[in-house]
């Protein structure tokens, strides 16, 4: 734990009370590029015994570095946009979700090409525990995260998010495509792009739905959610695909998604009927079953352009891919 050098802007310093006052500061990590700094401040506030701040500077032009190399200045103005989009969507979004989905918005301010977020620390209510290899129990509470995640904002108009979440959506990425070799998914990927956002039940998708965007309890039966950057709307299997490509062991032989995607599907279907009940549940999970597939072979799009040797790349998500392709003759 370091001394503190951090000076709180004021609606921090509201938070707290003239009373009270930040003691200390531990750096989580640096945030992509360079752009700011996620931090954890320790005060002598029985209300609020520690915090989590984002602090994002955001440059005026693009960084020098970027470890694939795609440091362009349009990849530099989606990341700007990206920060902009979490610091609305913890400002208007967060606090209507069921509490315990996400961290709380305690404070916020902007000024000019800063912005700074006060959020509430996960560990103070046993949900911060990052995991690296996740058991089958932490896989199914985070499929049913999204589902209620999904089924709540279902029809949700996404004013001051990404009119498409995700990171890796098409319009965004002309530089990821014209770098593709050419295949299927290239030619493909503006009708993929199209059915995907034609589907009649759009909600908002977490938008980087990676396993170390989950903070578990003990027992990994409880889930909260961070890194709000790609929220947006768009079908709730985006998440779902990403998701899956950040726990799946590639190299199992005998591998197969079914069994998680019957538990997403059931979630949701029970979630739709609590949180949308004038809502047909079977049909939303009729469409989005039939586009699970093309929304993988969507981020395979992105992939294949901006790392081709990934190893979410490989024998198994070429086939579920090439499958989807084939299903709907693309």
């Amino acid at each position: 734990m370091s001394s503190c050098s951090y000076e709180p802007a004021e609606p921090l310093k509201t938070l707290l009370g003239d009373q009270h006052h930040v003691v200390s500061k531990d750096t989580i990590q640096s945030l992509w590029s360079g752009y700011g700094e996620l931090f954890r401040i320790h005060t002598d506030s029985p209300a609020f015994p520690s915090l989590i701040v984002k602090a994002i500077d955001l440059p005026k032009t693009a960084p020098k570095h970027h470890p694939k190399g795609w440091n362009t200045e349009l990849s530099n103005q989606r990341k700007l946009k990206s920060y902009q989009v979490e610091f609305h969507w913890y400002q208007r979004y967060v606090g209507r979700m069921p509490v315990g989905w996400a961290p709380r918005c305690l404070a916020a301010e902007s000024h000019d090409s800063h912005y700074e977020l006060v959020l509430e620390d996960l560990k103070l209510a046993d949900c911060a525990r990052v995991v690296k290899t996740p058991s089958n129990q932490e896989i199914e509470t985070v499929l049913c995260w999204l589902a209620q995640f999904h089924a709540f904002w279902l029809g949700t108009d996404p004013t001051g998010l990404w009119q498409q979440g995700t990171y890796w959506h098409l319009a965004t990425r002309p530089d990821e495509w014209q770098a593709m070799t050419e295949s299927r998914y290239k030619s493909a990927a503006e009708r993929i792009d199209n059915m995907l956002n034609d589907c009649p039940y759009q909600t908002l998708v977490h938008g980087d739905a990676k396993l170390a965007n989950f903070c578990f309890n003990e027992t990994g039966t409880q889930v909260s959610a961070v890194d709000f950057q790609y929220v947006g709307g768009g079908v709730g299997v985006k998440d779902v695909a990403l998701f899956l490509c950040t726990v799946l062991d590639f190299d199992e032989l005998q591998l197969s998604i079914d069994s998680y995607v019957e538990t997403y599907f059931e979630a949701i279907e029970m979630a739709l009927a609590r949180y949308q009940p004038n809502v047909v549940a079977s049909d939303v999970c009729h469409e989005w079953r039939k586009l699970l597939g093309l929304a993988w072979a969507d981020y395979q799009r992105f992939l294949l352009g901006w790392s081709p040797v990934h190893v979410r790349v490989n024998a198994f998500t070429n086939k579920l891919t090439l499958e989807a392709l084939d299903d709907f003759r693309l």
